[in-house]
């Protein structure tokens, strides 16, 4: 794991402050870096109609998106927890090569995120 993986976790770790999670209170950061260095940050924002909540992963992907990244802009994602099934769909579609993440026990890993979702839906 480099520096910069471990820069970019204490951002999502940062961030994670912000979430709205007032019914799990289970509080998730992110933080995407594009190639062109450029970070955006996500945060788990949970709805009382449970599945509209949005994950940490996809609201900062979402916001690199929005700012014009595209599959293959994205580098890495820092996430203060493993990325849940459908997160790993939306890494894998917007090709980052690494995954920095905080397993259950608190040690930090990188995976890329084929190793977190083989055999994923590819259109």
């Amino acid at each position: 794991m480099t520096e910069t993986d471990h820069q970019l976790y204490e951002q999502a770790v940062q961030v994670a402050e912000r979430a709205y999670a007032p019914y799990s209170r289970f509080r998730v950061g992110a933080a995407v870096q594009a190639r062109d260095g450029r970070v955006f940050l996500g945060v788990n924002v949970e709805n009382a109609a449970y599945p509209l909540g949005v994950c940490a992963e996809k609201s900062a992907l979402t916001t690199a998106v929005t700012e014009g990244c595209r599959p293959g802009d994205l580098e890495a994602i820092a996430v203060t927890a493993s990325p849940c099934g459908g997160c790993r769909q939306w890494l894998v579609e917007l090709g980052l090569e690494r995954v920095v993440y905080a397993r259950a026990g608190g040690e930090l890993v990188t995976a890329s995120p084929a190793e977190l979702l083989p055999e994923s839906f590819v259109l």
